[in-house]
């Protein structure tokens, strides 16, 4: 069954809702020495280029970056440019480009109007929740911008003084050579504070504020957590492997989450050796066993070190700091060669290059899919549809995409870029590296639990 590739109406723009505006004044702490000048470490923000001055487009353009030139200069919001003619029309791999400078300079402009409050009082709001955070800067800012770190605090099920001093607790655990190093305080206080589904939007709002900003490095963002926070990244790690670099789960357990989204992110794990509360050191033997297992059947992924530290109970008396550092090493993957992807009890519909739609994202479901060149093969999939998205320093756009399931080839041909995509995978997170021009959706003969054919 061959299927025509059609522009994704997976990613409805999704801005938050407007957040609390608060008066309190922002400062990142520099981690600097005595000889430091007062301004040593903060980092700068990134720099954002006009889209050109309020004259006619140039008509060398084509009609689709000619249109959102024009769009741009009426001062529409550029979320909604996907709902003009333009949007599905075709681009050239520069013009893409183009489009996504263009994009990017005005998502950066709006939020500098909107979100600046919020940044300055780090303190984000939504749903009738808040999540305040401190920051500390650590280190000279790298050309490429601040590597950013997240570090989730412990406690959970206990009074909200008891988290409270948890969190302040974990704004001066980690020390680095380099980066942003950013402390939230949980939303909530029950005992599953940081894996609950506004956990995945506040996060995502966090770094594309600190990207925004502070001219952090999207690459180069990783997350970790003691205790509780560490029972956090066990969660929020797989699910949202493709918003990290690395992570770092400390004295946590993982409760039913399992390691297969794991497979393009470096994870390691720290427990103490006597730590038997909540069986944490049990798990962490079994998950050292399941990765070893990933490892062997896929070389190509499941960078991991899991540790027990001899003689330590829940604290390890700060000898899991190593693990922090191990993670400065890496940089995000976005395109790797193979994606696997396992939904978790709170859904994602984007995950590295794959999506779904709202109705196909279901608790349990596993995708896998595997490339070369621009030979895509869906190796399993629980989901009646898939998109795949593109982009040219992942694929050639210039030559037919092929898509393979169950040894048949469903669909061969050319995917144009468009500025629909674009805007729908920047507005779906605030993240200029993780945009793509392009997408294929192929529907698929599938079986449900019960054995049937799902139809197509």
């Amino acid at each position: 069954m061959r299927q025509r590739p059609h522009v994704c109406s997976l990613f409805l723009c999704f801005v938050a809702p407007a957040i609390a505006l608060a008066s309190a004044s922002m400062v990142l702490v520099p981690a600097a020495s005595a000889a430091d000048p007062p301004d040593a470490g903060r980092p700068g923000a990134i720099r954002t280029v006009s889209a050109g001055p309020a004259a006619a487009a140039d008509r060398s353009e084509s009609v689709a970056l000619a249109g959102l030139s024009d769009f741009l200069r009426a001062g529409r919001e550029w979320t909604a440019a996907t709902e003009e003619p333009f949007a599905t029309l075709p681009l050239s791999a520069s013009e893409a480009d183009e489009a996504l400078r263009r994009l990017v300079t005005a998502h950066q402009e709006l939020h500098r109007k909107t979100r600046r409050p919020e940044h300055d009082a780090k303190r984000l709001e939504w749903d009738g929740l808040q999540m305040k955070y401190e920051a500390i800067v650590y280190g000279d800012r790298p050309e490429s911008g601040h590597s950013l770190y997240l570090s989730l605090h412990g406690g959970g099920g206990v009074p909200a003084a008891t988290n409270d001093g948890q969190w302040r607790n974990q704004q001066r655990l980690y020390r680095l050579d380099e980066g942003i190093y950013v402390a939230p305080r949980a939303p909530t206080d029950t005992w599953n504070l940081w894996h609950q589904a506004h956990i995945d939007r506040f996060l995502t709002r966090l770094i594309e504020n600190m990207i925004v900003f502070e001219g952090v490095d999207p690459d180069r963002v990783f997350i970790t957590g003691y205790s509780a926070g560490g029972d956090g990244v066990y969660q929020l790690a797989p699910r949202l492997a493709d918003r990290f670099a690395a992570a770092a789960a400390m004295a946590g357990h993982p409760n039913e989450t399992r390691p297969p989204g794991l497979r393009n992110l470096p994870f390691t794990l720290h427990v103490g050796e006597n730590d038997s509360g909540y069986g944490r050191n049990q798990q962490a033997e079994k998950w050292r066993v399941a990765l070893a297992r990933l490892r062997e059947q896929d070389p190509a992924g499941y960078r991991h070190w899991v540790k027990l530290h001899a003689g330590k109970g829940h604290w390890m008396d700060r000898q899991d700091a190593e693990g922090v550092a191990w993670m400065a090493s890496f940089r995000r993957d976005l395109t790797p060669d193979r994606v696997v992807w396992l939904q978790d009890d709170v859904l994602v519909n984007r995950f590295y290059w794959l999506a779904v739609s709202a109705e196909q994202a279901v608790v349990g479901r596993r995708v896998e899919v595997s490339r070369q060149g621009n030979r895509f093969t869906i190796d399993h999939c629980d989901a009646a549809e898939l998109t795949i998205l593109l982009r040219d320093d992942f694929v050639d756009l210039e030559e037919p995409i092929e898509v393979s399931f169950q040894n048949e080839v469903i669909y061969r041909d050319r995917v144009r870029r468009t500025v629909g995509d674009l805007v729908r995978t920047l507005s779906d997170r605030g993240d200029p590296r993780a945009t793509f021009s392009a997408s294929l959706t192929v529907t698929l003969a599938v079986a449900d639990a019960d054995g049937s054919a799902r139809p197509e």
